[in-house]
């Protein structure tokens, strides 16, 4: 059963987390699940659209270009995964992803293919949302900070425009995947456990376990491998990873 709780007050005001209006694509086929969401995102400032099958979403987010997908996997015509892959051949958008299928390897699955969260239903509309306002918080561009792009051989991080080159080559990376490179490689040689990195890089409210971390330091090191012998994510066994400059 969904819960229906979670809602943040202040001094008897209700908190609006998400300043600026952003859209929300959710692909989902159970209508009530559908628009029990839309309800909560519409309280919360979101712009929401429904679509009810695989097709249909890719065909909506091609239309909207969201700001977050909200992801079912068991969809008709289309399935989850395939809606999630098609749309990280053009997009580096967050997608949560939303299943009844709770298996570990459904969840490293998920994440593989690119999604930046996984949710199993049921779930709490409270956690959902927190988990919402965690991504998007990642997402949020603020003028005048500096500039955040670091330069190592072979290897240029650009968080300004969420790009990463290798070899002078763009290389299609989620956003995610750039945040952790990006928080590692700016200390280099420091070892960071994997509850470090969950709380720098996906945020002191993320609900997921340590699997997350590993399934984003293979995919990166699957883009980078052979890149340099300068430099490399390493590794430190029984304590967790760190990005090596010799």
């Amino acid at each position: 059963m969904y819960k229906l709780g979670g809602v943040a007050r202040s001094a008897g005001v209700l908190r609006k987390v998400i300043i600026m209006a952003k859209s929300v694509l959710i692909i989902e086929d159970d209508n009530n699940i559908a628009e029990l969401l839309r309800l909560y995102l519409e309280k919360d400032g979101f712009t929401v659209t429904i679509a009810g099958n695989g097709a249909l979403g890719v065909s909506e987010f091609r239309e909207i270009q969201p700001d977050l997908v909200l992801l079912d996997i068991m969809l008709p015509i289309l399935d989850g995964w395939g809606v999630c892959r098609e749309i990280r051949e053009v997009s580096n958008v967050p997608i949560i992803m939303l299943t009844a299928k709770g298996e570990t390897i459904d969840k490293v699955t998920g994440l593989e293919m690119g999604a930046d969260d996984y949710i199993i239903k049921p779930f709490e509309i409270s956690e959902l949302m927190a988990r919402i306002r965690a991504v998007m918080r990642r997402f949020e561009v603020t003028d005048g900070v500096d500039s955040k792009r670091l330069t190592f051989d072979n290897l240029i991080i650009d968080m300004d425009s969420f790009e990463l080159f290798v070899n002078s080559k763009r290389v299609d990376a989620p956003p995610k995947e750039m945040e952790l490179l990006y928080y590692l490689a700016s200390s280099p040689n420091r070892v960071f456990t994997r509850n470090q990195l969950l709380d720098e890089v996906w945020g002191f409210d993320y609900f997921g376990d340590s699997r997350t971390v590993d399934v984003h330091i293979k995919r990166l090191r699957e883009k980078l491998e052979g890149v340099s012998g300068s430099w490399s994510l390493k590794t430190v066994w029984g304590v967790g990873y760190k990005f090596e400059v010799l």
